[in-house]
């Protein structure tokens, strides 16, 4: 694999996280009755994943998984937290689903 240019993982920094995850995950769905206490933009998502079920806070690139009390922001550290995977791998996985191309996730209409 060639190695990631600033341009790309700049967009992958960038990216909503909850795009993110409706490209990755099986199932999402968004907690309507959650009432975030500091941002008004963080909402809460439910997702199923490689085979996990997830609890995340997400607040534009921001995600915080709220049952293993740890988060990150961007594209890659999404990938990296889901699949345990390292920064070459995510990188990887992101370029295969097609987030390469413009920076936007092709097949978020989940």
């Amino acid at each position: 694999m060639r190695s990631v240019d600033n341009s790309e993982l700049g967009r992958w920094r960038e990216l909503d996280s909850i795009h993110v995850l409706r490209l990755l995950a099986e199932h999402v769905k968004e907690d309507l009755s959650f009432h975030p206490r500091s941002s008004h933009l963080t909402t809460r998502w439910h997702v199923h994943v490689a085979g996990h079920d997830w609890e995340f806070l997400c607040t534009g690139p921001k995600f915080w998984d709220v049952r293993m009390d740890c988060g990150g922001g961007g594209a890659v550290d999404l990938v990296m937290h889901i699949y345990g995977l390292n920064f070459k791998a995510a990188a990887k996985l992101l370029k295969d689903m097609g987030l390469f191309v413009l920076g936007l996730p092709i097949a978020a209409g989940r």
